[in-house]
């Protein structure tokens, strides 16, 4: 019997992506490229809605791991779509045998993104400005290097949270993705760049992820072509790590791995919410052995107590 997968003349390819502005551009951007890529195939994009997009109230954290991943998953399961855009730190470490993460093309700048509202970094910001953010990880690196600062809460898509920046009773900064900020054409509100070695951007920050039903070779086939090799294996490191760990991007625990030539640069952490008790460890190693490498640091942060830590149950 054969499989309505592996179709050999598919004349229409149909692309999930969330709603958001944001996700609209990145999602519109991969398509361009697929066009480049596959000409005679025509894509459509769908928008679905997740329950991230739909409670804009709630914690992340209260949300679980996969809130802006699962809709677009049960989309692809019933075929209203054919391929899934995500940002790649919004998925889960590892994929249901049912998906492939058939493409992960080049990654945009991993950094993280300080905002402040008269252009101060964050060594320089007065004691006592209130810096806001929705991320786990970003709340505990702040409170780590600047204790003296008031950490808020803030969610919504970056115009939103710009527009909170703005605003007179406002933050005095907020923490955003420089990949967001670059792909909305924002670059220019960027106060400092916080480099990956200290400030530990998310695994998979400024990554794009493209997943597929699994079997569907013709999509992935298709996909396949945007894949940028060594952005792949850095993300299978970092998705490595936390796999082994735990958490996900509700948590105060990241890696972050670049590839520079034959060295393989590998930087971890993990924190308590409040950042006064941390876990961080950098490497250097061969990038043949990435994702070995990001397994074998897991173990060597469970060895250390990671999952009380993030749990917030070490004294």
């Amino acid at each position: 019997m054969s499989n309505p997968d592996n179709k050999s003349n598919v004349s229409k390819i149909k692309v999930g992506t969330r709603g958001s502005e944001l996700a609209l551009t990145q999602t519109n951007q991969v398509v361009d490229e697929l066009r480049a890529a596959n000409p005679g195939t025509d894509f459509e994009v769908i928008i679905v809605k997740t329950s991230g997009d739909k409670d804009r109230r709630q914690n992340i954290a209260e949300l679980g791991v996969g809130v802006f991943v699962r809709e677009l998953e049960a989309a692809l399961l019933d075929k209203r779509v054919d391929l899934a855009v995500h940002s790649l730190k919004d998925m889960p470490a590892s994929l249901p045998a049912r998906f492939t993460l058939a493409a992960v093309p080049f990654r945009e700048d991993p950094r993280d993104a300080f905002v402040s509202r008269h252009g101060e970094t964050l060594e320089d910001i007065p004691a006592g400005s209130r810096v806001a953010t929705g991320s786990a990880r970003r709340v505990a690196l702040v409170k780590s290097l600047r204790p003296d600062l008031i950490v808020e809460t803030l969610r919504g898509n970056v115009p939103t949270r710009l527009a909170k920046l703005d605003e007179p009773d406002g933050p005095d900064a907020i923490v955003l993705a420089v990949a967001g900020l670059n792909r909305l054409g924002l670059q220019h509100r960027i106060s400092q760049h916080l480099a990956c070695s200290k400030f530990i951007a998310a695994v998979g920050q400024g990554a794009l992820a493209l997943e597929t039903r699994a079997g569907d070779t013709t999509t992935i086939g298709v996909a396949e072509k945007l894949n940028h090799p060594e952005t792949f294996l850095e993300v299978a490191a970092e998705r490595a790590f936390l796999e082994v760990v735990g958490g996900g991007c509700s948590a105060s625990v990241s890696a972050h791995a670049k590839i520079r030539g034959d060295r393989l640069e590998f930087s971890a952490f993990a924190s308590t919410a409040d950042g006064s008790n941390m876990i961080r460890e950098n490497f250097v190693d061969n990038p043949a052995e990435a994702v070995e490498l990001g397994r074998e640091l897991g173990e060597l942060f469970v060895e250390k107590g990671v999952r009380e830590l993030i749990a917030g149950v070490v004294e």
